[in-house]
């Protein structure tokens, strides 16, 4: 009998131990592990560096309160504006509650300027933006929402297609009460679809003329995961805000929401927090994650294997047309939309070894950490290929 809720659905194996792109069960079972705590374990499992920050801050300082300086933290914050749009970071301890502070800050920063009522948030329908309850209206997802109401205010949506230039639907969702919009640069959960960047730049000046505020979503596509250290940033716009988590911990605990000076200036003292937010382990964690990522020799070769994978797995879809439909996605973050099952076929993928998970539209994510060697690309390549035969 297992004691916990029942709130996942879990499938019937646990692991022991993993190493690099693998998971082993008790009995010694490797499985190719691309699932990665979903898009968590940015570096693998028990990366070296990462094991030797933990081993070596946890024997000095695990955690203080933010009532007092973390260094830590400064040094995390310092590169994390250093090296993209912000100029200041708040850190929290999940991808949800970035988001959920990532609305705090947009709402809080019009209170500021004295206009209170400017606090509705335009979001993409049947996105994702974590599981608290702001967060799950944020969606707009029935499915997410269904049983958690009364429903939480200050929520407006646009269907996806709508994010195009020139398209009237999202101007008319726009009124004096819209305070910013929030979307993710990729939908992760939502299929693995992306915002062009034509987009985003239409996102961008609609809001500068409306004079609102952008928050680009980069808890899952963040953090080199697309191949760039964030995914807006091939467009060259500089969001307000951005809610990253995820990839930055490498597997350890840690969110945050970058912010530029204008939006800033709203949070002062008592305005939130966070009891275990920044605390010295995680910070020492993230510090490593950062400077292994954010190289740009690294990032390259995310860019390289993404582009050896995707020509291997489209090369699959022109083999076996009536299994996949379409191949998504940008870096390493990846999905196989099918015609067929998704669940039977994550299945049969297990069966051979390999880990895989499901996103909506019947697609399958694929999640590979960003160090993932192109033998093990290939490794997983030639599963896909025998699952495809035996489903003809």
């Amino acid at each position: 009998m297992s004691y916990l809720a029942k709130n996942y659905n879990r499938k019937k194996i646990s692991f022991v131990r993993g190493k690099g792109t693998y998971l082993y069960t008790a009995n010694g079972t490797k499985y190719l592990d691309f699932v990665q705590g979903i898009a968590v374990n940015s570096l693998g499992h028990t990366n070296p560096k990462l094991v030797k920050s933990i081993k070596d801050q946890s024997k000095k300082l695990w955690h203080v309160s933010n009532a007092f300086q973390i260094p830590e933290g400064e040094k995390l914050a310092k590169k994390l504006c250093q090296k993209t749009f912000a100029d200041y970071v708040m850190f929290q301890n999940s991808g949800a509650e970035a988001t959920e502070a990532a609305i705090k800050v947009a709402r809080r920063y019009f209170y500021s300027i004295g206009k209170p009522k400017k606090n509705r948030i335009l979001c993409i329908k049947n996105s994702f933006h974590g599981r608290t309850i702001a967060a799950i209206f944020a969606s707009g997802s029935k499915k997410m929402t269904q049983g958690f109401g009364p429903k939480v205010p200050g929520f407006d949506h646009i269907n996806f297609r709508d994010i195009k230039p020139r398209f009237p639907d999202i101007r008319k969702k726009i009124n004096k009460y819209t305070a910013a919009i929030m979307v993710e640069t990729i939908l992760g959960e939502g299929g693995i679809k992306q915002i062009p960047d034509k987009c985003l730049k239409y996102l961008r000046k609609l809001c500068n003329q409306k004079k609102i505020l952008l928050i680009l979503d980069e808890v899952q596509c963040g953090i080199g995961r697309s191949g760039n250290f964030f995914a807006f940033e091939q467009s060259n716009v500089k969001p307000d805000i951005v809610p990253i988590a995820k990839g930055i911990g490498g597997g350890f605990p840690i969110g945050a929401v970058l912010m530029n000076k204008k939006v800033a200036a709203g949070m002062t003292p008592g305005t939130h927090g966070s009891t275990f937010g920044g605390n010295p382990l995680a910070m020492a964690i993230g510090n490593t994650v950062i400077d292994i990522v954010s190289d740009k020799k690294f990032l390259n070769n995310v860019k390289n294997l993404s582009n050896y994978f995707l020509i291997k797995l489209n090369h699959l879809k022109k083999k076996y047309p009536n299994i996949i439909k379409e191949i998504r996605g940008k870096g390493l973050l990846i999905g196989i939309q099918l015609h067929i099952d998704q669940t039977n076929f994550i299945k049969k993928l297990m069966d051979n070894k390999l880990l895989t998970i499901r996103a909506a539209e019947n697609v399958v994510r694929v999640l590979p950490p960003l160090n993932v060697k192109k033998n093990e690309l290939d490794k997983a390549i030639k599963i896909i290929d025998r699952v495809c035969v035996e489903l003809i």
